[in-house]
């Protein structure tokens, strides 16, 4: 792709994030240079502490700052730099433009209020076109296009009174009511069992394409991706290491960290005992 943010609706150019401690700052993510065009789903995969969780809450100034400190670099988003946003403008493109969805969505329902007052909620804030009437055919359109069934009786519930993977589905609605122009799921399944993680893989896909939305997936995991992304960013301890199209990396791994990744995946009907490791230091000494 061309290198002109007019060409991507993200383009994070030299991005450089740090974290204080002691004193010291020790650096989490190191001159990374990511873009996105509209409608392109793209995956960033990596180990827990591979820096790219803290890249995706960087976008939309979610980073606590201190203890993080942005140390150099641009987010562009749609050619605005958002790291020079004041907290007032970052609070108008956050769920309205970009939208998160988390990997934990107990934690993400405040479990005193009804699903029906946090939808509403969002729609008060973001939609200021759907008037008060007309909320709760908004919300009962959004749940059921998400795939809860019963979706006026799902209005009254609480957090608790839900499962797991129907909690995800109404955070996938809260974050979609808005449309934004970019969905950010950061580890959106991890918490889920596998038969409900392909289902919330399978209609993130759908919603990406019925929307023409862009979708960036944080996940540490190279199985899930080839339904929503069409390329894929490897980070390793706060660089990128390898960027391109999902297919190709996956069948042709240039960097020995992508190749230990892959080798994680578990292959339906393969007769093994124990699944690989990824070795540290046999992957220091390949690097």
């Amino acid at each position: 792709m061309d290198d002109s943010s007019t060409e991507h609706l993200l383009d994070v150019r030299d991005l450089s994030i740090g974290f204080r401690s002691d004193g010291k700052i020790t650096e989490a993510v190191r001159n990374l240079n990511l873009q996105i065009a509209e409608g392109e789903g793209v995956a960033v995969v990596g180990e827990s502490g591979s820096g790219k969780s803290v890249t995706a809450l960087s976008l939309a100034g979610l980073l606590p700052q201190p203890p993080a400190k942005i140390l150099s670099g641009q987010i562009l988003f749609r050619g605005s730099d958002t790291l020079k946003f004041s907290e007032r403008k970052l609070r108008q493109i956050r769920g309205k433009e970009i939208a998160y969805i988390f990997q934990e969505p107990s934690t993400s329902l405040n479990p005193v209020f009804s699903i029906r007052s946090q939808l509403e909620e969002v729609l008060k804030l973001h939609r200021p076109d759907v008037s008060t009437s007309e909320r709760t055919e908004e919300m009962v359109r959004w749940l059921y296009r998400v795939g809860i069934v019963d979706p006026e009786k799902r209005l009254t519930d609480y957090p608790h009174q839900l499962s797991g993977g129907m909690q995800q589905r109404v955070m996938i609605a809260m974050a979609l009511c808005c449309r934004p122009s970019l969905l950010v799921a950061d580890e959106p399944t991890t918490a889920l069992d596998v038969t409900i993680q392909a289902q919330i893989m399978d209609l993130l896909a759908e919603l990406k394409e019925e929307l023409g939305m862009s979708l960036l997936l944080i996940t540490h995991n190279f199985g899930i991706i080839q339904k929503v992304a069409e390329r894929v960013v490897v980070m390793f301890r706060g660089d990128i290491v390898e960027d391109g199209p999902v297919d190709e990396v996956i069948k042709n791994p240039q960097h020995p960290y992508t190749k230990a990744l892959i080798a994680c995946v578990p292959k339906l009907g393969a007769n093994i005992d124990r699944l690989p490791t990824i070795d540290d230091e046999g992957l220091e000494a390949a690097i």
